[in-house]
């Protein structure tokens, strides 16, 4: 919720979406008035409690510059989430929620290390700030010039040496430079699942840049088939963060190493894992532990891989749980105490004889809702177990089996 700029009765006015930022704006925003503009008004509050008599008090200081300074200040504490000394960026709404978090962005630029990079969809430049570390040379452009305006300002002061410009990204403006793509994958406020719907799109990305080192940021959930039928040919590395997938990247050949077309890295752990290595992973029942894969290796296909590295085996060859009788180090897992048929009558005996009032729930190929079904089993124990409900076996002889757990930790 923002104030809107063209209201001249002195009320705060609230409206859903982003603030348009103007140049004018960012040159305000980045001077000197608009630095001190912005310490004060980073002294008000602006919960949802105190947000309208604090925008009324700063449109009383600032005036129609109220807005900018009030969107800025909030964007600024939203950004700390992914960039921890982003405090004096500017962004946009929609600049700020499609950014890359920094350790993943700086994941990306190690991998670049050395090279002449030109990031064609720079926005305020948050991968800009991860490259200028790394690569050897750095151009940002982006068809926007008030984020163009506001990455010079986050990234190209102080003797920076990132060169910045307009330029459509579909326009090649540099040459003999790694070229790096992060597409807009949301379309009037909505995401968008087929990459040809990127902006730009992602056909005509791998078109422009045929024969280029090319790497595009595109969403964790893209069909790899249908990459590959746009005539993609190189390697897609998964990346996840914090316990959740934030990305599918693709590299070109040129880019990627020999023999590997799907790579799993857990920043977490600092692990990554290809296709390239052993998916010798036998199928057996469940040893001490049940691990479930970190969200990165599943997507990637990488299951089979995992387990091989580690040392597990799968519960069933088409479900992603792994089991072993030693954990991996840093890697969460669950000890089973007990295996069932999953019934609800069987259930409420089992975690009644435990005494369980708390429940986490795993569900991996069973149609089962884990909210409904804790609500349904009405715990009012003091223990806290887990429940890995999965299925087991094909056809006629598939089974739903419950395996009651003891979190590592």
């Amino acid at each position: 919720m923002v104030l809107q700029r063209h209201d001249h009765r002195g009320q705060a006015v609230l409206k859903g979406g982003g603030l348009g930022f103007t140049l004018d704006d960012v040159a305000y925003l980045g001077g000197d008035e608009g630095g001190a503009a912005l310490a004060e008004v980073d002294a008000l509050a602006l919960t949802d409690a105190s947000r309208i008599s604090d925008i009324a008090s700063a449109r009383a200081r600032f005036g129609d510059r109220a807005a900018v300074l009030v969107e800025t200040t909030l964007l600024r504490r939203k950004a700390k989430v992914k960039f921890p000394h982003a405090g004096q960026w500017l962004f946009t709404g929609e600049a700020l929620e499609q950014s890359t978090a920094a350790a993943v962005a700086a994941h990306r630029a190690e991998r670049l290390t050395g090279r002449a990079v030109h990031d064609v969809t720079c926005s305020v430049g948050t991968e800009l700030a991860a490259l200028r570390d790394r690569a050897d040379r750095v151009v940002g452009s982006d068809l926007d010039e008030v984020r163009v305006a506001m990455a010079r300002h986050n990234v190209g002061r102080d003797g920076s040496t990132v060169l910045l410009c307009r330029a459509d990204a579909l326009a090649p403006v540099t040459r003999d430079t790694t070229v790096v793509a992060d597409p807009a994958r949301r379309s009037g406020g909505r995401r968008t699942f087929d990459p040809r719907d990127y902006t730009p799109a992602l056909d005509e990305l791998l078109e422009v840049y045929a024969g280029r080192d090319l790497v595009v940021k595109c969403a964790p959930g893209i069909d790899f088939d249908q990459v590959r039928r746009l005539g993609f040919d190189g390697e897609i590395e998964v990346t996840s963060l914090g316990g959740g997938v934030r990305e599918a990247c693709l590299w070109s050949q040129g880019l990627g190493r020999p023999g590997v077309t799907r790579r799993a890295t857990i920043l977490d752990r600092a692990e990554e894992i290809t296709d390239a290595e052993s998916d010798d992973c036998p199928v057996a029942a469940p040893g001490r532990w049940i691990v479930d894969p970190d969200g990165a290796v599943v997507r990637a296909g990488l299951v089979r891989h995992y387990g091989a590295r580690h040392g597990l085996w799968q519960l069933d060859p088409a479900i992603a749980y792994l089991s072993g009788d030693e954990l991996p180090t840093g890697v969460r897992g669950f000890e089973v105490i007990a295996e069932f048929g999953l019934t609800e009558r069987t259930l409420r005996q089992e975690l009644s004889a435990r005494d369980v009032g708390a429940l986490e729930i795993l569900v991996r190929g069973v149609s089962v809702d884990p909210d409904e079904l804790r609500t349904r089993l009405r715990l009012r124990g003091s223990q806290r177990l887990s429940l890995v409900i999965t299925r087991i076996g094909a056809g006629s002889a598939s089974r739903s089996v419950v395996y009651l757990c003891r979190p590592s930790r």
